[in-house]
């Protein structure tokens, strides 16, 4: 009942784009310049990186990031052809709450105690299904029963893992603290504005891609974006709401359809 490779590329989506500071790779990278960019403003006063390299300022970006207890994470990104979205609210508890969208298909999504709750529209489903080679003469009757529902996914049912990475906090940073020595082909940019908050940037230039990494002035030095452009797969990803508490809740019973119902064929 899910596309266990749509929601490994989400994964891969994700992590690239948190760990494009520390190996900015152009696989499943984030890109595409973010909208309103605000003009680039002066640095604050002292500078809180003076004296620091870009590879040093990358270096205190990454543990500061590492160390978050939860994040939100917004974007968008392009891999193998497909095009991902993502608003997600991850804790390091394992619990998460938002969107995830594939080409026209969207989704929300809902974890914790360890059990998952997706709400599909048709297209999400129809193309999980069809990704899971499920006959057509079945698919229709399935989403016609899950239709405006959630759908339950208990630890050790099928897509529980897969969805389980999706969520995992320490997974989806997990790659920052690999390739530091990468970092070294970064160079500072000009400082500018998010949200009303002073950032840093870091910029390099490789293959025809443009990598530009965001980082907080004020407080910890955490990413607050990372955008790629140039290049087959363009994306970017913004991470805010550091540290806040994701309070998750179950959807009411009466709203969900529990998976191992749907798939033994018995009434939900």
């Amino acid at each position: 009942m899910r596309s266990q490779s749509s929601h490994r590329k989400l994964r891969a989506a994700a992590v690239a784009a948190v760990a494009a500071v520390a190996v900015p790779a152009p696989a499943a990278a984030w890109a595409a310049a973010p909208q309103g960019h605000a003009p680039a403003v002066a640095a604050p006063t002292p500078d809180p990186f003076d004296g620091l390299t870009p590879a040093e300022i990358a270096d205190r970006a990454v543990d500061a990031t590492r160390s978050a207890d939860s994040l939100r994470m917004t974007g968008q990104a392009v891999s193998e052809g497909q095009e991902f979205d993502l608003d997600l609210s991850v804790d390091d508890q394992g619990s998460c709450q938002g969107r995830i969208g594939v080409d026209e298909a969207d989704a929300e999504l809902r974890r914790l105690d360890g059990v998952t709750y997706m709400k599909g529209d048709a297209a999400f489903w129809r193309a999980s299904m069809t990704a899971e080679g499920v006959p057509e003469n079945q698919i229709d009757p399935v989403i016609e029963l899950i239709d405006g529902r959630w759908l339950k996914i208990g630890p050790g049912q099928a897509g529980a893992a897969d969805l389980g990475e999706v969520c995992d906090l320490d997974l989806l940073l997990d790659d920052l603290g690999e390739g530091q020595e990468d970092h070294a082909g970064f160079t500072r940019g000009p400082d500018r504005e998010m949200d009303g908050d002073p950032v840093a940037t870091l910029v390099e230039k490789e293959s025809g891609e443009t990598t530009t990494v965001s980082v907080a002035q004020e407080g910890k030095p955490y990413i607050r974006q990372v955008v790629v452009t140039g290049g087959d797969e363009p994306g970017s990803m913004t991470l805010s709401e550091f540290d806040r508490p994701v309070e998750v809740t179950a959807p009411p019973a009466d709203e969900t359809v529990d998976l191992s119902r749907l798939d033994s064929g018995t009434p939900a």
